[in-house]
């Protein structure tokens, strides 16, 4: 398994159709949420993944918006084997890396909230609707 952080234009056309796809099926498909996924924020977008035998195990990206740095559409295509925390912690390096920042933001699914609790985000709202699934905004200081 290798790890990749990549610029759009750095991705090749096989790993951003892979990305997507996995994005799709994931945050569309499977939670049943009919939306438009590509968002126009990839072009700018810093996008983190693991990789292994050309499939696409983990993913992660992260970009600027109004000046603050966000954290967004974290992905595992296996669940409980450790691949979320893994690409979290790879995306927070990114973030120290790519950008000049003390903190990254994330809307994070209420589901989803301690793992990002356990890398050291701190919830930073009430619960809220989006799309219509439970979000919380959470925040991660860097130091």
């Amino acid at each position: 398994m290798k790890i990749f952080v990549k610029k759009f234009g750095e991705l090749t056309s096989y790993d951003l159709y892979e990305i997507l796809r996995l994005r799709v099926d994931v945050f569309v498909v499977e939670q049943v949420c009919s939306y438009p996924e590509i968002d126009g924020k990839d072009l700018d977008a810093i996008h983190i993944y693991f990789k292994d035998g050309g499939q696409i195990l983990a993913y992660a990206r992260l970009y600027e918006e109004a000046g603050d740095i966000h954290l967004g559409r974290v992905i595992a295509k296996k669940r409980r084997q450790g691949l979320g925390s893994l690409i979290l912690k790879e995306a927070i390096e990114a973030a120290k890396k790519c950008y000049n920042t003390k903190e990254i933001k994330i809307e994070a699914q209420t589901y989803a909230k301690n793992l990002y609790a356990k890398a050291g985000f701190v919830e930073d709202s009430e619960i809220f609707l989006l799309d219509g699934i439970e979000h919380v905004k959470m925040v991660l200081e860097i130091k």
